[in-house]
């Protein structure tokens, strides 16, 4: 029941959504292109993924949950803290998708010597008694909050109840820790995902979380099956959706 998901299966003989079984680190690196208050940051890749976006640009590991090492506990926490020595500035659980991993994080970083923030880099699909368990561990929540409706969520990550779930989250994690909301612009969804998102960040965070409206969109994996995200967004619309966020009075931009 680490996501929304809520699988209910024994990862010992089975499988849930999301593929995890036991768990397994695609790759781990000093990172310097994070937004610049993270870096470096010593990113830890997951494979597996509660999401089956159809346009991921980490398809290789998200799709991939039997790829990658699986490594002990007390060997990755001996790892970090040798990236905290050699200058981290935190740890950064990415993926795929850190959530099937909690556990394990959670034991990982028991084992560890050295005072690291945690950055908790995720699609934030957590379930609620998720969430509870990263309140006090998490230092800040770094989300990707990608639709602003159910419709667009479904056909496109192949997610129930998106809306529903991943604002619940937001707010749990704004109440918890610090927090910078990435926004990934995607062509023809300004009007039915950009703007009804910055809408409910304004009212519901306020205007000076860190946000980070994002152009790195390409249409890869499965993007060309679907007409509407078969090409990059254009300038204008990047343009439209940065001016609104300027126009609403966001003031910590990324």
């Amino acid at each position: 029941m680490f996501c929304e998901n809520r699988c209910h299966v024994d990862r010992r003989s089975e499988r849930g959504v999301c593929g995890v079984g036991s768990s397994r680190v695609a790759s781990e690196f000093m990172h310097m292109g994070e937004e610049s208050q993270l870096v470096p940051s010593h990113t830890i890749f997951f494979t597996g993924c509660s999401f089956k976006c159809v346009y991921c640009q980490n398809w290789d590991i998200s799709q991939h949950p039997g790829g990658g090492m699986s490594i002990p506990e007390d060997e990755l926490a001996a790892i970090i803290d040798k990236g905290r020595r050699q200058g981290s500035r935190n740890v950064n659980f990415v993926g795929g998708e850190p959530t099937p991993n909690l556990i394990y994080i959670l034991k990982t970083m028991k084992l560890t010597q050295e005072n690291i923030p945690v950055v908790w880099n995720s699609n934030f699909y957590m379930s609620e008694e998720s969430m509870k368990l990263l309140d006090g561990f998490a230092d800040l929540f770094l989300t990707d909050f990608k639709y602003g409706n159910d419709d667009c969520a479904l056909r496109l990550s192949g997610i129930k109840n998106y809306w529903k779930t991943v604002t619940r989250n937001h707010k749990m994690a704004w109440n918890a820790g610090d927090m910078i909301i990435r926004h990934l612009v995607l062509p023809n969804h300004v009007e039915c995902c950009s703007k009804p998102i910055l809408r409910w960040i304004s009212r519901n965070i306020g205007l000076n979380v860190v946000l980070n409206i994002m152009d790195q969109y390409r249409p890869i994996y499965m993007a060309l099956e679907h007409e509407d995200i078969s090409r990059f967004p254009s300038t204008r619309e990047f343009q439209d959706v940065y001016d609104y966020v300027k126009d609403m009075g966001f003031v910590n931009l990324v």
